[in-house]
């Protein structure tokens, strides 16, 4: 007994037009979730008061970065992932070398390199020398003998008389710092995940009307 098996062309170019929509809905599935994602995770960093300019370092990226594929991914990341997974996850932070944290008061002043001052760049900058003041009921103390400009910030003396002279906290010096946990990322990956066999359905669907 002998079987031939004819497959109809109209069959053959159905199968190939299945794994066509399935390829354009998988792809667009994983877009709309990546970009999705990226823009929660955006929301959810300037929502925190953390700042534009940090929300802008989340990134996506689609796979294949052109044409379609059942096997499309889609990559979110940040480019300051130092930064974001700190706030994601409210790390202990203790001094490398086990001495004091410097948390710098409004006196202080702002680096000039961005970010926090250390107490050495403030003595190089200012030309004074800070003083070590322990405390048993609170922080311990980095201060300065000096006066307070215009905008509150400690500087050089020129009186004479010592007119306007002030000790001016310039640094609070303590063991370690809790950093509060201000972002949730894990929650909306979740949701972008969740939301991708829907989007695969409602792809596929559109691309049949």
């Amino acid at each position: 007994m002998k079987l031939k098996l004819d497959i109809d062309p109209d069959i053959v170019a159905m199968m190939a037009a299945e794994i066509a929509a399935g390829e354009r809905a998988v792809t667009a599935a994983m877009r709309e979730a990546g970009t999705g994602l990226k823009s929660a995770w955006r929301l959810q960093i300037t929502g925190a008061g953390l700042g534009t300019r940090l929300a802008n370092s989340i990134r996506s990226q689609n796979f294949p970065r052109s044409g379609e594929s059942l096997d499309a991914a889609a990559l979110v990341w940040s480019k300051a992932p130092v930064i974001v997974g700190a706030h994601d996850t409210g790390p202990l932070i203790r001094s490398k070398n086990g001495f004091w944290l410097a948390i710098p008061l409004p006196a202080a002043g702002k680096s000039l390199r961005g970010g926090r001052i250390t107490p050495g760049e403030w003595e190089r900058r200012r030309g004074l020398r800070l003083r070590f003041v322990y405390r048993r009921t609170g922080p311990s103390l980095l201060v300065a003998e000096g006066r307070l400009n215009t905008k509150g910030q400690a500087v050089v003396s020129r009186s004479k008389t010592g007119r306007g002279k002030v000790t001016a906290p310039i640094f609070l010096l303590v063991p370690q710092v809790k950093l509060p946990k201000r972002l949730d990322l894990a929650r909306d990956a979740d949701r972008a995940l969740d939301s991708v066999p829907g989007l695969i359905v409602a792809n596929w669907a559109e691309g049949r009307l």
